[in-house]
């Protein structure tokens, strides 16, 4: 549903990449549980293993019910292509892989989920790779840490865990300035309420395993590419401008054009990382998505309602969700999240460390959990599990202080919710 009439989003978010199956005339698309796929004969095996002709080889690189997931995404994001992959985390690597070279950083945002800063300070060195971690309200900072070394800018739309909405424009700028790719991690927001490729980020990841799939039953990544960024312009991304020996000497951005980042993703990417996707999990997804839109709107709604009744609440020291007037991100919503702030915020207890964990343990409709974006509402106290590795400096750049709780909002009652945190923070003292 690429070409054709402009589509909706709630009409893009059911048909996009969804076809009735050929063979049986199936219309929900088929789990094409299969690890391989036949040749129609020599010459059509060589064709697909010399990347001269688009089919199905090996499920670990491609597979009709992921196909399907990567078109749906690459449509919804406003994308030329997308590679799904085997979670979140994955499909940072899987962003970073074809841009990044021993002794070459990012420069990536403070406010950040814990799970990423861990991976970009420790990890990714072992790669030989870097990260300058910047306050990326401060666009000067952000530009004076870029240097010739620099290969990716990367932030978050909707930060977790506080919600903190990040100005895309003003970052691209910089991004583009400098001629190197714009990362945004939409996760948080999703494709319905932001859409990173129209304020000029060059590559959109996910973590597919949140409001996306929106149920909590299995991980998932995506890197979804806009196809607008010239790859040839410098010598700073040999993988996709110059000869790749695997492939006779082909250059994926001569030979692919806007799909070139695509392409090298599935050909190089899964072929060597092997963050596959398994296709059970691009079912749950796709079926997850159908509902995006619907779903959006009540975890925007209930996280309004919610975040308003804590704000006035005697225990509470401070809110983060930036749909609130209180907040100094909420004159970015109308322009980077125009349908709603989201469904994520942090909340800061006066009773500090020890009323966090009382609270945490005092709810019943909540579930304490290491997710977020699910139909039910979570609560973590981000200080003592996800964002425990960080040092207390990183852990309050983040968004996660100490005295900090992280709340996804579900899509249940909002009566019921405030009920649940009303006896939670009393009992919390």
């Amino acid at each position: 549903m690429t070409d054709g009439p402009e589509y909706g989003f709630d009409t893009l978010q059911i048909h996009a990449g969804a076809r009735p199956d050929p063979a049986t005339g199936a219309r929900q698309t088929p789990i094409y549980q299969t690890t391989a796929y036949v040749f129609r004969d020599a010459d059509h095996a060589a064709a697909l293993f010399n990347l001269q002709e688009v089919g199905y080889i090996y499920s670990r690189l491609t597979n009709p019910t992921v196909a399907a997931l990567q078109e749906r995404m690459a449509t919804l994001e406003g994308g030329a292509g997308a590679v799904c992959c085997s979670s979140g985390h994955a499909a940072q690597i899987m962003a970073l892989f074809p841009l990044m070279g021993p002794g070459k950083n990012i420069v990536a945002s403070t406010r950040l989920y814990g799970g990423t800063v861990t991976q970009f300070s420790h990890t990714i060195r072992r790669f030989g790779w870097s990260a300058t971690f910047v306050d990326f309200d401060d666009p000067d900072a952000v530009k004076a840490a870029i240097n010739d070394d620099t290969r990716a800018v990367f932030c978050e739309s909707i930060a977790n865990p506080g919600g903190y909405i990040t100005d895309l424009d003003a970052i691209a700028r910089i991004s583009d300035d400098a001629g190197i790719p714009l990362i945004v991690d939409n996760t948080s927001a999703t494709p319905y309420l932001c859409r990173p490729i129209e304020h000029g980020a060059t590559l959109v990841v996910h973590s597919m395993t949140k409001f996306l799939t929106g149920n909590g039953t299995v991980t998932g990544g995506c890197v979804v590419d806009s196809g607008k960024f010239d790859w040839t312009a410098s010598d700073k991304f040999p993988s996709l401008s110059e000869p790749e020996p695997a492939y006779h000497g082909l250059k994926f951005a001569e030979t692919f054009g806007p799909l070139a980042f695509t392409f090298h993703g599935i050909a190089i990417g899964l072929r060597d990382l092997g963050m596959t996707l398994n296709p059970q999990a691009a079912h749950y997804t796709m079926m997850g998505i159908e509902t995006l839109s619907l779903r959006m709107q009540k975890h925007v709604e209930n996280a309004m309602t919610v975040a308003s009744w804590l704000e006035t609440h005697d225990a509470v020291e401070a809110v983060t969700y930036a749909g609130l007037p209180s907040s100094p991100y909420n004159h970015r919503v109308e322009k980077i999240c125009p349908k709603g702030a989201g469904g994520l915020f942090t909340v800061a207890l006066k009773g500090g460390y020890d009323a966090c964990v009382k609270l945490v343990e005092s709810l019943e409709i909540f579930s304490h959990v290491a997710n977020l974006g699910d139909t039910r509402s979570l609560v973590i106290h981000s200080a003592s599990t996800t964002h425990r590795q960080l040092t207390e400096e990183q852990q309050i750049a983040a968004g996660a202080a100490p005295n900090v709780v992280r709340i996804s909002i579900g899509i249940e009652d909002p009566k019921d919710l405030i009920a649940d945190l009303d006896q939670a923070l009393s009992a919390a003292g």
